[in-house]
């Protein structure tokens, strides 16, 4: 397939402009039975605006776009669509009204349609001839006009995801939703298929959702990143937000791997076995100190360690030091080819990258 080459989008500019609409969660809580998968979930996505929904598998995440979607109706909570409910307990619009896109994670392509007829299929509202027209320029600003006649089965997995982005934008909805689109592309694809998307949707100026449990992807792609977990909140705020000042233990575990150095906080400083650290919003007792294998200095200074494994990844190696009074190995991030198995060395870390948490902020 020539998606292997990189695929070949359209012109910038030919995408039609929608009109952004703001997309309200307020105390949205889903069940399943006995099994609760959204919990008092509220959430304000501005007109235009990129958010992420960042979590694991089983988050809630898809379930809260289903919501928005109007495929699942919450169990109770408010939807609203630029300030007009269209879901609570009284009142339920079906999907078809709603304005909103959807980009499924299988992208949900009629198998029996040709390309350009599964992108006019939702607009109903158009004569045929002018919903093929309008299929036609949605298909020329993703690079596929030419497969319009083609069937999903002909084409590779980035250019049905393509198809799939086409149909949703074609009606030019307001808000635009997103269930991982990327997660069935190859790896060497996935990178320029993203930036693409990002391009189209900054150009159509919808609201956009994305379901995503890839933390590099959500920092590419959204404004706002919102992570979930067990169907609540952890934290939202933008992608530097979120890995420079975690809200606790497990968003920082999300966003990097950290090396976690227990200690106690007392009079606002902790001290570690490689300096003292600044916890002066902390009180005093049990904290945790995260360090991110780039934070650690290796040099002339610091705790006396020893290099049990070094691995290339390219520009750096990925050491794993251990350092006495500590259970497990430290693992390092250093310049290609410094340290080498069985070396002792020396090392510290860079304080102002350290994150310190409460023991309990898990």
């Amino acid at each position: 397939m020539n998606d292997l080459a990189g695929p070949h989008w359209g012109r910038s500019g030919t995408a039609g402009a929608a009109i952004p609409a703001r997309l309200t969660f307020e105390s949205i809580t889903h069940r399943f039975g006995a099994v609760t998968a959204v919990s008092d979930m509220s959430l304000d996505v501005a007109p235009g605006e990129i958010v992420a929904l960042l979590g694991r598998s089983g988050c809630g995440k898809t379930t809260l776009l289903r919501i928005a979607a109007g495929i699942e109706r919450q169990t109770t909570g408010r939807l609203c669509l630029h300030g007009r409910v269209i879901a609570d307990e009284t009142r339920f619009e079906p999907p078809e009204t709603r304005g909103i896109g959807f980009v499924f994670q299988d992208y949900a392509l009629f198998p029996h349609l040709s390309v350009q007829d599964n992108v006019a299929f939702g607009l109903k509202r158009m004569s045929r001839h002018d919903a093929s027209e309008v299929a036609l320029r949605a298909l020329e600003r993703v690079g596929l006009r030419h497969h319009a006649d083609d069937y999903p089965h002909e084409l590779s997995g980035g250019e049905q995801q393509r198809v799939a982005l086409a149909r949703a934008i074609a009606p030019r909805p307001g808000v635009l939703l997103m269930d991982e689109p990327f997660s069935g592309l190859d790896r060497r694809l996935r990178d320029s298929v993203r930036e693409e998307t990002l391009s189209v949707l900054r150009e159509t100026g919808a609201t956009s959702l994305l379901v995503t449990h890839d933390p590099e992807e959500a920092m590419r792609m959204a404004d706002r990143i919102a992570l979930m977990s067990d169907g609540k909140l952890v934290q939202i705020g933008t992608p530097e937000e979120l890995y420079l000042r975690p809200a606790n233990l497990f968003a920082a575990r999300f966003f990097s791997e950290i090396n976690e150095i227990q200690g106690s906080a007392k009079a606002g400083r902790v001290e570690t076995p490689f300096g003292v650290l600044a916890a002066k919003d902390l009180p005093d007792g049990p904290v945790t100190a995260a360090i991110r294998p780039s934070a650690f200095l290796l040099g002339d200074r610091g705790q006396p360690g020893h290099v049990l494994s070094a691995r290339f990844l390219g520009d750096t190696d990925l050491l794993e030091i251990a350092v006495d009074g500590q259970d497990d190995p430290l693992r390092v991030r250093a310049p290609a080819g410094l340290w080498r198995e069985g070396s002792d060395v020396t090392i510290s870390f860079d304080a102002r990258q350290a994150l310190v948490f409460r023991a309990s902020q898990t």
